[in-house]
């Protein structure tokens, strides 16, 4: 027997036990492909068994056991249930983000420049200096503008780096 045609008509059977060993559909899948790969691995050996399916049931069934056994287990389990206590959304991250590019967007050009060089692509003032061809002391004084301005915009926070603290 090819073991495609052996999966295929092993499948649902062991799906059935593997499910009620786990408990659930999720842990019970991932069992049997961990045990459908070391069957595959070694079908020469699994093949010529007296029970094949026997052998597969096996290694599915220490398979779920052995990550029960796991610490990982005793941390994370897959439930059907919601978690009583609310995920912290990171809505208010994004929104405190757009509000902030909104404002670099209001920026005048040079400014803007200097503060998208310095703080979103990490370059030097020196770096910056050439690029823009100005001198070290005017992207000094747009980046100190350009910060004050965004300090003033609608409340927003930003560290003594420029980076904003949402």
């Amino acid at each position: 027997m090819e073991f495609d045609e052996f999966f295929r008509a092993t499948w649902p059977r062991l799906f059935r036990t593997a499910c009620a060993v786990a408990g659930d559909a999720a842990s019970a899948e991932d069992a049997l492909q961990a045990a459908y790969a070391r069957a595959f691995a070694s079908w020469r050996r699994v093949s010529t068994a007296d029970h094949p399916e026997a052998y597969v049931r096996r290694i599915v069934v220490n398979e779920i056991l052995g990550t029960r056994r796991r610490a990982w287990w005793k941390r994370e389990r897959p439930t059907g249930d919601v978690p009583a206590t609310a995920v912290p959304s990171s809505e208010a991250a994004y929104v405190e983000r757009d509000r902030l590019w909104r404002a670099v967007l209001e920026l005048p050009p040079r400014q803007r420049a200097v503060v998208v060089l310095r703080y979103y692509e990490d370059l030097s003032e020196e770096e910056i200096a050439d690029t823009l061809g100005c001198s070290r002391g005017t992207v000094k004084s747009q980046a100190s503008a350009a910060l004050t301005k965004l300090r003033e915009h609608a409340g927003l926070t930003l560290d003594s780096s420029g980076g904003d603290n949402a």
